[in-house]
Parts: C-alpha cells; structure tokens; sequence
C-alpha cells in the first residue's frame, strides 16, 4: 500500500545546525599505510572528518544542537523530546539524549530516547520528532543524526567512515522555516552491514550493498513519495541522499531523475567521508543553508540492515530570519587540520596499550 505519512497538524523545521570535527584524515594516507599507496578506489574521496580525543556523539550532538537552538530563537525548556540517532553512541547502557537535554537545559519535562538503525538512525529520529509535534504531544521536538569514524584498521570502511551530523528542532507549520510536505519510509530485512553486540567493527554483506540494499531501498521510498504527493523531480529544487561514497547518490540521483544541478548542494562525502546517521542529515542542513522561499527539498537517507526514509519539505518565508544565527555547514567542512594515521589510530583507540 502505497500511503504517504503526514502529521496531523503540518509541522515543520524552526531550526538547524551542523557540526563536524575540525580533523582530517587523507585517504592517501590510509592507502600508504595498508596498500603501498597503489589503492586508488576511493579516490573522489579525499580525506575524511576524525573526531578529535575530547569528541563522541554527546559532545558533537550538543554543539549542532546549539546552532539549531540560535538559529530557531526557541528557549531550550520549550522542547518537549530529545531524539538521538546514532551508531556510535558513547554507552551502551546510558542514553546519549539524557546528557544533550541536562546540558543543553531540555530538562526535566522531557521525552529522551536514543534511536539506532545503521545509517538511517538520524531519520528516524525526525520520523520520531515530527510524528510527536504532529500528534499534539508537545510543541516542539530536537531529532539529531551524529555518528564518530567508525572502521576496521586497513578495512575498506575505514576510507570513509566519517565523523559529523546535525539537528532539527521541529514545531508548528506557521512558526518553520521548511514545512514537512510528507514522508515515507520503506524497509527489508537486507543483510548488507551488521556488527553484532561482541564486534568492535562493523562489516558487509559485500554482495546486497548496491542494488538490493541502497539503491532499491532509496528508489522505493523516493518514488513512493513522489507518487503519493503526485510530484515529480522537476518539482524539486534540491535533493540529497545517503553518502556511503561518491558514485552512489550520484548514481540513485540519475535513477530518480534527478539533475547534478539538483545535488550541487549538500553532496558533502568528497569533503568529509560518510558521517552515517548524520550524513543526509547534513546534507539537508548545507541545502537549508542556500535554500530560498518557496523552493522544495527532497531528502532521502538510506539504513543498512536495510531501510530508507524519504521526506519533501516546502521552504518558507522565516528562512529569510535566520541569517547569520550560526556558522554554515560549508564553514565546518572547509574547516581542515591534517593528521597522521598514527594520531587518528591512538584517538580512536585502534592502538591500546596494556
């Protein structure tokens, strides 16, 4: 059944902000390290963001929260819930969202929960975000995607696996910059990445991660979407998908129909590698960074494991309003200090000493 998911209120998004760490790490490096350098697959990627030792999802989610609180003008008591996507949260038994709402003074009135669903974590924290604001519950609600560099010394991962997200705190329609027109959100049971519980890294299923995984999960929510709200590409202004790599949303753009002009903005992977959950989340705030009023955004994430979660959103007039509140999501990703594969190595702890 084909049945696009609306709120019953029209809700929308009052504020946004992006974080990415300060550090990058060159695949060229990488490659020397494992490959001689003769390694030339990735390329189009040219270094990736690395968390610095002071940094994990907590402290990267609180520094994009605060943008979304500037940018939003909104006291922080007024939000009502904390969602917090991630693969890479800090405990496995301690919420990431209790500590973002006690520092950020979202407490104690307050709905905290961490979300987990590979790459789509940072989604399904908006799905949470909206349906809540959507249903009366509360005003307002913050959804954040933020992931740390997650990757097996010398595994393919490890050339992309990035560090970065953003936040969004969602409310009324008549108080947003960008309205939510509709979602949808499509799921299998498709093996293609998976770390159980004992595993320090994550793996792939190499043989579903193109076809059956993200390219018919994104092309199955997007275009049910698309039918739903009886839109077309050519109806967009902007879109951005899921960035394990370059090739990929390049490829599921064309597939959709989908112009290069459409994803000239908000294709961030060359610049900082695959942030995960946090990856379409920031793709969607550098659009929101240039979007004008009345233009229409399409997002489209995509969850290993696998799922996808596609939103259109309708910019409004507010977006004039928010000018200069916070730094572009270009100023984090322009921002770049090098270093070696040794310093990453001991921040990430892939070097122990016992």
């Amino acid at each position: 059944m084909n049945q696009v998911m609306k709120p019953g209120r029209s809700v929308g998004i009052l504020g946004y902000g992006a974080y990415v760490p300060a550090y990058r790490l060159s695949t060229a490096e990488i490659s020397e390290q494992w490959r001689d350098g003769s390694d030339r697959l990735f390329l189009p990627v040219k270094q990736k963001s690395v968390p610095g030792m002071d940094e994990d999802t907590i402290t990267m989610s609180i520094e994009a929260a605060k943008n979304a609180l500037n940018r939003s003008g909104l006291l922080p008591e007024k939000i009502r819930a904390v969602w917090v996507g991630s693969e890479s949260h800090p405990y496995a038994v301690k919420p990431s969202g209790t500590v973002i709402a006690e520092v950020l003074n979202i407490i104690p009135a307050t709905l905290a929960a961490d979300l987990e669903f590979a790459c789509k974590a940072g989604t399904e924290a908006m799905q949470a975000a909206i349906a809540f604001v959507g249903s009366s519950m509360g005003e307002y609600a913050l959804a954040i995607g933020m992931d740390t560099a997650q990757g097996r010394p010398g595994d393919a991962l490890e050339y992309t696996a990035a560090a970065g997200g953003a936040a969004f705190i969602f409310g009324p329609a008549e108080e947003s910059i960008a309205i939510v027109e509709g979602s949808y959100s499509y799921v299998t049971d498709t093996p293609d990445f998976f770390r159980r519980s004992y595993q320090k890294y994550p793996e792939h299923g190499n043989r579903f991660t193109g076809d059956p995984a993200y390219f018919n999960h994104i092309t199955g929510a997007v275009g049910a979407l698309l039918d739903g709200l009886k839109l077309s590409p050519e109806d967009f202004a902007y879109v951005t998908f899921h960035q394990p790599n370059t090739k990929f949303p390049e490829k599921v753009a064309r597939k959709l129909g989908f112009t290069k002009e459409q994803i000239r903005f908000g294709l961030l992977s060359p610049h900082i590698g695959n942030t995960y959950a946090g990856a379409s989340l920031l793709g969607l705030s550098d659009i929101l960074d240039h979007a004008q009023a009345g233009e229409r955004i399409l997002i489209a994430s995509f969850g290993s494991g696998a799922g996808s979660d596609a939103f259109s959103f309708m910019v409004t007039d507010k977006i004039k309003g928010i000018a200069g509140k916070a730094p572009l999501t270009s100023e984090y990703v322009e921002r770049a200090i090098a270093v070696n594969y040794g310093k990453y190595a001991r921040w990430r702890k892939k070097i122990t000493l016992e």
